[in-house]
């Protein structure tokens, strides 16, 4: 396994396993298959309801709770100092540790920046390792990142092959901020698996495109953490680290980028308006 080190000294797995849209009750099953590969990096969030199957596989897998990368997300109902506050409580009950590894803010609505000085408390009580944030468009990234005391560890935010986020990752750098992607594979959209550019490359190697795709972003320095309920397709996903893409592919994967989300835009105020309604 390759790392990252974090901007306060944390080293966190290059490649984790998502347990996004997983149903709660084949998380539990889905965790402990992918701890069996390999993955000591898990992904989970409040608002995907699944945080105690994350919690029951990390009891009985039978390895230390220190092996293991735990994240977890702070969703727009529970933002604001005192909600933010009462739903780590919730999150360390459900995941049945004494800490998490990495909290982020799910989304930039809401009180954030109360969610903020809750997870900062929190990081200096010892029951978070880092605190950063999701889906934080480079605008609102600068805000929070300039004015918290604790500066983001993680931005987490949609990358892949096609949208690479190149002027995000400029200013993440700048502030010393790790970018992770969420949907490394955007949903199979633009027909990805099947694409040209990727199956060729992948062939030279007798890697699949998917291999390729996280390939790609892995040697651009950002965090990976596919999602899949199929073990086979967690081996496969977790076999990237014995290739090398040259200067050459990885410029012909870099002219695919499209430079725009595949799925949607903060700036659109129908799409705020549907994050508020779920909220």
């Amino acid at each position: 396994m390759e790392y990252v080190t974090l901007n306060n000294g944390i080293k966190m797995p290059i490649l984790g396993y998502g347990v996004y849209q997983t149903p709660p009750q084949e998380t539990e099953k889905c965790v402990l298959d992918a701890i069996r590969v390999g993955y000591r990096s898990i992904d989970t969030a409040q608002a995907y309801g699944n945080e105690e199957g994350v919690g029951n596989a990390l009891a009985k897998c039978g390895l230390p709770r220190e092996e293991f990368f735990i994240t977890t997300k702070i969703w727009i109902s529970n933002a604001g100092y005192e909600r933010a506050k009462a739903s780590i409580e919730e999150s360390l009950k459900k995941l049945q540790t004494s800490y998490i590894d990495l909290m982020l803010i799910h989304q930039p609505f809401g009180d954030y920046y109360g969610s903020y000085r809750a997870m900062e408390e929190a990081c200096k009580a010892g029951k978070i390792r880092a605190i950063g944030v999701s889906n934080f468009y480079p605008d609102r990234f600068l805000d929070i990142s300039h004015f918290a005391q604790i500066k983001p560890a993680v931005n987490q935010v949609e990358t892949h092959v096609f949208w690479q986020q190149k002027t995000a990752k400029e200013y993440m750098k700048k502030n010393g901020t790790q970018i992770e992607s969420w949907g490394p594979f955007a949903e199979g959209k633009n027909d990805y698996f099947n694409n040209p550019v990727l199956k060729k490359i992948g062939d030279g190697y007798g890697k699949s495109t998917a291999q390729v795709a996280l390939r790609f972003l892995i040697q651009s320095g950002v965090v990976v953490i596919p999602k899949s309920t199929h073990i086979e397709r967690m081996e496969e996903n977790f076999r990237v680290f014995d290739f090398s893409l040259t200067d050459s592919e990885m410029a012909q994967i870099e002219a695919l980028d499209g430079g725009e989300s595949l799925f949607f835009s903060h700036y659109d105020p129908q799409t705020v308006e549907w994050f508020m309604s779920i909220a």
